[in-house]
């Protein structure tokens, strides 16, 4: 802050002669010191100055003079004696007097540039003294950075640091950390107005941010708050254009610069511990994605080591392998053993090579739990040892087709239906494990002959009906309601039509395949009840 006018006073020992007899007017601050012999100086003037003058052009009324310098805002009027003057002129301290300006004799020993080196340098200790306090903050900011607590700790001593209280917040605006006392609402009501998402109104409901139609406004490098009694500033964090998380702080008193460079240092402190702890997880990942692959390739101790080596360790068998979607890694990894399995020769022959898929190796007894707490779809093994983990990702990754076919379904039903085991799949034949979309084209092509002899559907019916009796004409015939010779008839028209031996068993689970298929589907290439 710059020094006061009661500290030039007593510097220079200046007299003062007139307008100082209210309380708090030598408290002015000295912005400036400026030497004018104009008639009127406040052209050259910004406010804040103490005017110099040896009054050489002074003479008769002096109140308009004075008025504009009042009016311009300068801290005070210093008159040089002993040049033009031998002392103030009385006129212009009863002007001074009456319009409240500080008005103060100059000694004639006194040069006034001894009076601007002493304001100068008084400015320089003072911002010494700020850029020595902001440089001390930053060092105890940075001691606290180092702490096990990490962002929690510097987001504590930035509180104490500003005199106010300081929060950490995620992306979506949720309270990762705040200390007591913290103001929230009014900075989580403005970045949800900046996102675009629907804020509370004061009647309790909600309404659109005004930002919605343009996706949100787009987060400057510092966002300032003030209402009564309170200021806030909110930065957001990060290396890049878009956001990882904020901070936001609050004080009852605006922030001073120096408060602001501390609030800048925290910011920074902040991001770059957010942007080595991105890089340290995404070390994390690459290495777990390593002891997976060594998992796969049945290379169990050497992975056991590697992980022991750095603190971790894999759950005891009976083992679980989840599958699930790259949304799901956070709260999979969380809970379990968790890595992004990407396509490599390590994973060529399982069917969870896709990129995006994440696979999770659980104990039994805990399945069920992390399964549902992934709150995406997760396809989920049978038990197995450390020997058939390849295997039972194999029983994941079908089980995850099956639980991403039903996914739509389940948006309403809870999470549980987006979970599959492969049990169940399993428990429901053959065509529970093939993809439904592949097997309705296999249907389709298979019984397309059939369904473009024209619209009878006996053909059809009697194929099921001979496949269903295990290719015994007297109990198909039976079941149909026909003669067995009329069974025969349709049996030959059938091979004709497919060009297929029915006697060879391999047609014969093709075509039951196909049937069963065409059934769960109900595809026109099964057209029962219709006649020719």
């Amino acid at each position: 802050m710059p020094p006061s006018l009661q500290t030039v006073v007593r510097r220079m020992n200046l007299r003062p002669v007139a307008g100082t007899g209210r309380p708090g007017v030598l408290d002015a601050a000295v912005r400036w010191v400026a030497v004018s012999e104009l008639a009127d100086p406040t052209p050259y003037l910004e406010g804040g100055e103490l005017l110099l003058t040896t009054g050489m052009r002074m003479e008769g009324d002096l109140t308009g003079y004075v008025a504009r310098l009042v009016r311009r805002g300068v801290a005070g009027l210093g008159f040089g004696v002993g040049v033009s003057h031998e002392e103030v002129p009385p006129a212009l301290a009863s002007a001074a007097e009456s319009a409240g300006l500080p008005l103060l004799e100059v000694p004639r020993e006194t040069p006034f540039i001894a009076v601007g080196k002493a304001v100068s340098e008084l400015l320089a200790a003072e911002q010494y003294e700020e850029i020595s306090r902001a440089f001390a903050a930053q060092g105890r900011l940075t001691r606290a950075a180092l702490r096990p607590e990490g962002m929690h700790a510097v987001i504590d001593r930035l509180a104490r640091e500003v005199g106010g209280w300081a929060a950490l917040l995620e992306e979506s605006g949720e309270v990762r950390h705040a200390t007591r006392g913290a103001g929230l609402d009014v900075v989580t009501t403005e970045l949800a107005r900046r996102r675009g998402q629907p804020v509370e109104t004061a009647g309790g409901g909600a309404q659109a941010g005004a930002a919605r139609a343009g996706g949100g406004e787009r987060m400057p490098a510092s966002l300032a708050l003030s209402g009564p009694g309170e200021h806030v500033v909110v930065q957001p964090l990060g290396g890049g254009a878009r956001p990882r998380g904020f901070f936001a702080v609050g004080a009852p008193h605006a922030f001073t610069p120096v408060t602001h460079t501390v609030i800048n240092a925290a910011g920074s402190l902040l991001t770059l511990a957010m942007e080595q702890g991105r890089t340290q997880l995404a070390a994390e990942r690459r290495l777990r994605t390593a002891v997976l692959e060594l998992l796969l390739a049945g290379e169990g101790e050497r992975a056991r080591a590697v992980l022991g080596a750095l603190g971790g360790r894999l759950p005891e068998p009976p083992l679980i392998v989840l599958a699930a979607g790259a949304e799901a890694l956070e709260a999979l990894e969380a809970r379990a053993f968790a890595a992004l399995l990407s396509t490599g020769p390590s994973a060529a022959e399982t069917r969870s090579t896709d990129p995006r898929t994440v696979v999770a190796i659980v104990a039994e007894s805990v399945a069920e739990e992390v399964a549902l707490g992934a709150e995406a779809p997760v396809g989920v093994s049978q038990p197995c040892d450390g020997a058939g983990l390849r295997n039972a990702l194999d029983q994941a990754g079908r089980a995850l087709e099956a639980a991403r076919g039903r996914d739509g379904a389940a948006a309403g039903a809870g999470d549980a239906r987006r979970v599959v085991r492969f049990a169940e799949l399993a428990g429901q034949g053959l065509l529970g494990l093939l993809d439904p979309a592949a097997a309705q084209a296999f249907s389709a092509a298979v019984l397309a002959p059939l369904a473009a002899y024209g619209s009878r559907a006996d053909l059809v019916e009697s194929l099921r009906a001979y496949l269903d009796s295990n290719g015994h004409w007297d109990a198909a015939a039976q079941r149909l309601g026909v003669h067995r010779h009329t069974l025969r008839y349709r049996m030959r028209r059938v091979a004709e039509l497919l060009g297929r031996d029915l006697d060879d068993p391999g047609t014969r689970a093709e075509l039951w395949l196909a049937l069963e298929a065409a059934g769960r589907g109900a595809t026109p290439a099964s057209p029962r009840g219709s006649s020719r």
